[in-house]
């Protein structure tokens, strides 16, 4: 009797201290209260190592020094100057209508940019190691995935390769994201000359209680002047080779222009999270060749610099169109308020999930929104080629796409790396994909998503009761 005592009281304390540390983030608190409940006393040992709130950047706020600072500035003043000399300041006239997005604290609004889109991995993987072959200089990869296939292989020869030409090489990957990627493949990139690094190595950060938080972000940088970013990570299965998922479809860009010296700048403080190595050398920051026409804000997002307030800006602002392709639809209550609000205002919104999913449990927390949003008039698609990974939004003559999903994981616990458009012809094309897109999925109607089973609505409610976790 004493014993069941003791477990009671320690199974309340155990609830308590969960409700008082979460009870800012109520839905997050009461998904773990619900694991408690599944698995008495066990449960609080998963919450104690991963639901941590993120404190490196204030660790990263208080080394870093004012070099570092005085650096962004710098940055930042040659960005602006580009903008004077050669747009002569003019800004687009969407900015009047997104004047939010000047305010959000984040990276400038920079200029003189070109950017390619690419839908298939085949293109923008042909593109990378083209420009990657090409380097003088250095090459800066960074991913949240990385596979020893056939496609990471043709990357770690052609590292090897540039690296042996007296090309710097460096190289980020994710712990969790890249924990199938094996010594030997990181042996042989080191012993070439390759300087590698492990963001948050599993181990390590179990117990130092970050393992929830992630590097979701996709980057290549050449020589300063070429960047690549997007949802595309190295793995064959984004070449559509997985044999269950088939046809991969995406969206990968190619950077050429300012906008380059803040995707660098991202991938710099990443290393110096990882390595400790400040490095502000100005050849890595070189004046950029491209003289195009386009606006580009890249916004650089983490735990503690959220890309939440950028999603709702774009949903609350929009007047006639929000149009959405998620792999992961997961909105948080402020998201799913703006939607709401927007398609009772009479704006077209439109939402692209995939109908072969990847991840069960998400796949039917995105399901349980459905229908609240159908039932106001939100149009949802299901697509039917294969697996849709593409993360874009469209907001009027606006659009935002990258690598974080429409989902808690990526408003809050990932390090994302996305990219606002303001030019016509970008915008254009990501219209002309996402209609593409929906001549090859299924739409979902009020009256036959209803029908689903009983049993599919209570895996719904159960995976959105814990979808603040994932």
């Amino acid at each position: 009797m004493l014993w069941i005592t003791l477990a009671l009281l320690l199974f309340i304390v155990q609830i308590a201290s969960i409700i008082v540390v979460e009870y800012r983030r109520s839905n997050k608190a009461i998904a773990w209260v619900i694991i408690m409940f599944m698995f008495p006393l066990l449960g609080f040992l998963p919450y104690y190592f991963v639901a941590k709130e993120y404190s490196c950047y204030r660790t990263l706020q208080r080394k870093k020094n004012k070099q570092w600072e005085q650096f962004k500035n710098e940055l930042i003043h040659r960005s602006k100057h580009r903008v004077t000399k050669h747009m002569r300041g003019d800004w687009p006239p969407e900015f009047n209508l997104h004047a939010s997005l000047k305010n959000i604290p984040s990276l400038p609004i920079t200029a003189c940019n070109e950017t390619t889109v690419y839908t298939e991995g085949k293109q923008a993987f042909e593109a990378m190691l083209e420009s990657i072959a090409a380097a003088e200089h250095h090459i800066h990869i960074e991913f949240y995935i990385i596979r020893d296939d056939q496609l990471g292989t043709r990357f770690e020869r052609l590292l090897i390769r540039k690296a042996q030409e007296g090309i710097q090489v460096r190289l980020l990957y994710d712990g969790i994201g890249s924990r199938l990627l094996g010594k030997a493949f990181l042996k042989r990139l080191r012993q070439a000359g390759v300087e590698t690094g492990c963001f948050f190595p599993p181990l390590a950060t179990f117990f130092d209680k970050r393992l929830n938080y992630r590097n979701h972000r996709k980057i290549v940088v050449v020589d300063g002047k070429t960047a690549y970013f997007g949802g595309l990570n190295i793995g064959d299965e984004y070449l559509g080779k997985d044999p269950e998922l088939g046809y991969w479809r995406d969206t990968h860009f190619r950077l050429t222009g300012d906008a380059v010296l803040w995707v660098q700048y991202t991938f710099f403080t990443d290393w110096y999270l990882v390595k400790d190595q400040l490095i502000t050398d100005s050849v890595y920051y070189p004046d950029q060749e491209s003289y195009g026409k386009e606006w580009v804000q890249i916004v650089k997002s983490g735990p503690d610099e959220t890309i939440l307030e950028l999603m709702f800006s774009l949903i609350v602002s929009a007047k006639k169109r929000i149009y959405i392709e998620t792999p992961y639809f997961v909105p948080d209550p402020g998201i799913l308020l703006a939607l709401k609000t927007a398609v009772i205002s009479g704006i077209d919104v439109r939402i692209i999930i995939p109908g072969v999913p990847d991840k069960k449990l998400v796949y039917n927390a995105s399901l349980s929104y459905v229908q609240e949003l159908l039932q106001l008039g939100v149009k949802f698609y299901c697509y039917q080629k294969g697996f849709i990974h593409a993360k874009v939004i469209i907001s009027d003559n606006l659009a935002c796409s990258g690598s974080a999903n429409m989902d808690m994981r990526s408003f809050c616990g990932q390090f994302e790396l996305n990219a606002v458009f303001f030019d016509g012809k970008v915008v254009d094309r990501l219209l002309q994909d996402f209609y593409r897109d929906l001549s090859v999925s299924n739409e979902l109607t009020l009256p036959e998503f209803k029908k689903r089973s009983t049993i599919q609505k209570l895996k719904e409610v159960f995976a959105r009761l814990l979808s603040p976790l994932f």
